[in-house]
């Protein structure tokens, strides 16, 4: 059996698999150094931004129809929170057992094995445990380009549906 990866190891690939899809779709990405906002990435795309908190596993638990994770409820509280000025997402990358094979290189390029998922938290009911609770991502939201640019679409309808309040 693999060895279990180190938190650090985790974050750096979740942060160089969303940078990729980032880059590829032509978001501007920025880095957070301290998450103290429940954040570890923004993207922004002409003004409209979206929060993620990235984790990663080498063994998910597989729930119907996709995945869960235990997100402690501080960092849940942070993005759900409908007083946000950008929708909260967790983003779970799910990498293989050994890190070896994490990243796979070919004669003309580099492979990252590994995929994600996401769920919007923007407005989500009070979390159900004391210390964490479960987030359901389902396995038809693959975290890819397209599934950014929903982000940035949901994003859209809370800026203007917040601006039409103000009148």
């Amino acid at each position: 059996m693999a060895a279990e990866a180190t938190s650090w190891q985790k974050e750096q690939v979740s942060r160089a698999f969303v940078h990729a899809l980032a880059t590829q779709g032509g978001y501007t990405l920025c880095d957070w150094n301290v998450d103290k906002d429940g954040v570890d990435v923004t993207l922004r795309s002409r003004g409209f931004m979206v929060d993620i908190q990235l984790k990663c596993t080498q063994s998910p638990r597989t729930v119907r129809s996709g995945y869960s994770f235990d997100l402690d409820i501080e960092t849940y509280d942070k993005l759900r929170d409908p007083e946000r000025s950008a929708p909260g997402h967790l983003a779970l990358l799910i990498v293989p057992p050994d890190i070896g094979r994490w990243v796979t290189h070919q004669s003309d390029s580099i492979v990252l094995a590994c995929h994600g998922y996401w769920a919007s938290l923007h407005g989500m009911g009070h979390a159900a445990g004391s210390s964490t609770t479960a987030v359901h991502l389902p396995e038809h939201q693959e975290l890819t380009v397209k599934a950014m640019g929903t982000m940035f679409d949901a994003a859209r309808r809370m800026t203007n549906s917040a601006g039409l309040g103000l009148n």
